[in-house]
């Protein structure tokens, strides 16, 4: 038998939260972030802090701005304003720039936690 998915039992326990959410709140966004959470490790995206800031000016909203990344937030380039990012995690040095950019940074459970229907969020990656 071939072992399919992640082996991390915990990354495992993710993605079946994602998708019951998903499906009981009708939330695509969370069967969107499981199916790409369910990807081998070496094909999940990796955002630098710079990617963050230049989607955050192109989108063009004032104000905070909430991002979810299935992968990891890493910490090349700067970043100026004020977004809250969710992903699956970050480096240190990535933390810290948003941190003190005024922004927040969330584990993807925590962002469903916090809002079950998805709205109001934009996936990177």
């Amino acid at each position: 038998m071939v072992r399919r998915g992640p082996t991390n039992p915990e990354l495992a326990g993710l993605i079946g939260r994602l998708q019951e959410t998903g499906r009981a709140r009708k939330a695509m966004i969370w069967l969107d972030v499981a199916e790409k959470l369910s990807r081998p490790s070496r094909r999940r995206c990796e955002v630098n802090v710079s990617d963050i800031e230049r989607y955050a000016k192109a989108l063009g909203k004032s104000g905070a701005t909430k991002f979810i990344i299935a992968g990891k937030v890493l910490s090349s380039g700067v970043i100026s304003g004020k977004v809250n990012v969710a992903a699956l995690s970050f480096s240190k040095r990535a933390r810290e720039k948003i941190l003190s950019a005024g922004g927040t940074c969330q584990s993807l459970a925590e962002a469903m936690d916090e809002n079950p229907e998805g709205s109001g969020l934009t996936i990177m990656g």
